[in-house]
């Protein structure tokens, strides 16, 4: 694939059933799981830190993963980690941050350096998550710089899972039709 593109030794490595649309970029150290997808005009650069994405994970249509170098200050940098049966809309912006299992980012959301996300999150639309914040497992968060809203309710929590499921079906019928 003309779109994984090698840097410093280090391409992109694809799992089991992933799929990677055409038109993404993947450069470097990127390690993708079993059955997720990433989708048109999404930008990942595991140039300076490595990215890793677990299975049935969905990044959506223009969204950007990148990652902070290190430094004498942040011996280690931050990596972007991305769990399992996580969906992440269109347009958002994933820097350095840990994002956990069962995770919705809404679209155009920012989660910033450092910021880790716990399993069973929903990242309201629009969401700015600040550097270095934890959000904590089952709630809603929303707004500039996000803050707790809400517990999920059982029927979101179901969400999160049939979100991933539903992203599994559709690459699979892309990949049908390649």
């Amino acid at each position: 694939m003309d779109n994984l593109k090698s840097f410093k030794g280090k391409t992109p490595q694809l799992s089991s059933g992933a799929f990677v649309d055409f038109s993404a970029v993947l450069y470097g150290d990127i390690e993708i799981g079993e059955d997720s997808s990433i989708w048109p005009l999404v930008a990942g650069r595991g140039d300076v830190n490595f990215i890793r994405i677990g299975a049935r994970t969905n990044v959506q249509d223009g969204s950007v993963l990148h990652v902070t170098r290190f430094s004498e200050s942040n011996p280690t940098g931050f990596p972007l980690i991305i769990g399992d049966d996580v969906t992440v809309g269109h347009n958002a912006m994933l820097h350095g941050c840990t994002i956990g299992n069962r995770v919705l980012v809404g679209m155009s959301a920012t989660i910033m350096d450092g910021a880790v996300v716990e399993d069973d999150v929903i990242v309201a639309a629009g969401s700015l998550v600040a550097p270095n914040k934890t959000l904590e497992s089952g709630y809603l968060y929303r707004g500039s710089p996000a803050s707790q809203a809400r517990k999920l309710t059982e029927n979101e929590l179901a969400f999160l899972k049939q979100s991933a499921i539903n992203y599994v079906i559709l690459k699979n019928e892309y990949l049908a039709e390649l």
